[in-house]
């Protein structure tokens, strides 16, 4: 069998994330659905991560195992033509057949969107977090510094979530902020060779933190070094956070 690899872009909204769930409208279910109506053959996929409900990706990667005869083109616009408009596959190719998409992954980046102030813009209500209050994006950007480089981010991963490791290396961390028709947004794009479950979203909602005014450089320092979820700031919802690409 040869290995479909597909970089897929979805609008998270409707979907109750990635992986399949009996009953549930899934990213991996309806992919599944349209490579089997394509194919004939009823494969399970492969993606470099799973997605929450709610969260976006511009460039999922994807793998399916496959022995059909079609070329890669031939399979992407096939596929494209069965999905539903919230998913797209934006290219496809043949891999080597050992490849891996969550294990060859060299890094991942992550965008999280917010809006501050004012009203919410509601035409991006769905993919950016809405604060009534204020930020100072200066004193966020001043902080994220203690969070770039290798080291334990046990504190930035969900409860009950144990892996084997907790320390990674954010290659990246950058937070941008612009106005667009009036709207104060707040854009924070993370690269990391891997990431923990909710580590973006605890990363984003402790520098939220910060930019309130509730908390300072020195309490991120004490949260990285306690490695304890509970030091760290709240989870900030899923709607404001998109998988951009993966390096491989």
């Amino acid at each position: 069998m040869r290995v479909l690899r597909l970089t897929v872009s979805y609008d998270g909204t409707d979907f109750f994330g990635w992986q399949f769930q009996p009953g549930k409208r899934t990213i991996q279910e309806t992919l599944e659905t349209a490579v089997e109506s394509v194919t004939g053959e009823k494969q399970r996929s492969l993606a470099s991560g799973r997605t929450d409900a709610g969260v976006h990706a511009l460039g999922q990667v994807v793998a399916v195992r496959t022995d059909t005869k079609l070329d890669a083109t031939t399979l992407c616009r096939a596929l494209n033509a069965r999905l539903p408009e919230d998913i797209r596959v934006r290219d496809a190719d043949f891999a080597d057949s050992d490849f891996h998409p969550i294990r060859d992954a060299k890094s991942k980046r992550y965008r999280y969107s917010l809006q501050f102030g004012g009203q919410h813009d509601v035409f991006r209500r769905c993919f950016c977090w809405h604060l009534h209050r204020p930020l100072d994006p200066d004193v966020m950007r001043d902080a994220a510094r203690l969070l770039v480089g290798e080291q334990d981010y046990a504190s930035f991963q969900a409860s009950g979530a144990p892996r084997k490791s907790t320390v990674r290396n954010i290659h990246h961390l950058e937070i941008a902020d612009e106005m667009v028709d009036g709207q104060n947004f707040i854009t924070f794009e993370i690269e990391a060779n891997g990431f923990l479950y909710n580590m973006v979203r605890i990363i984003v909602g402790s520098l939220v933190q910060i930019g309130l005014g509730k908390q300072d450089e020195a309490w991120l320092r004490r949260v990285v070094d306690g490695r304890d979820r509970k030091l760290a700031g709240p989870t900030a919802p899923p709607e404001g956070l998109c998988l951009l690409f993966v390096r491989y």
